[in-house]
């Protein structure tokens, strides 16, 4: 259930849903270059430090992925915790859509 909770956390804040908006349109990422978008498209008045602590609870949530490259760190959208909740709930649901009637 923990994977859960984490998942949750991560997604009620708006700026973390922004960050993932912004790596659902450009996957692989650098720190400076998602500051750049969440200050120049977004206007968040952001720091760096901040910003980083958002990826960070978003990577312990299992929703961004980092890798290195050189010098570099890129920050990847992982969208699987969302289809495991997503199936958690949906897999069982056998009913069919309701009829609405008069």
């Amino acid at each position: 259930m923990a994977v859960a909770d984490d998942l949750f956390k991560a997604l009620a804040d708006p700026t973390r849903r922004t960050i993932l908006d912004e790596l659902t349109e450009k996957s692989g990422q650098t720190l400076f270059e998602i500051c750049s978008r969440l200050t120049m498209k977004h206007r968040l008045g952001i720091s760096r430090q901040a910003i980083s602590q958002h990826l960070a609870v978003l990577e312990a949530a299992g929703l961004v992925e980092t890798r290195r490259v050189g010098r570099y760190k890129f920050h990847d959208l992982n969208t699987a915790p969302l289809r495991q909740i997503g199936e958690r709930w949906l897999a069982h649901d056998t009913s069919g859509p309701e009829e609405n009637t008069p």
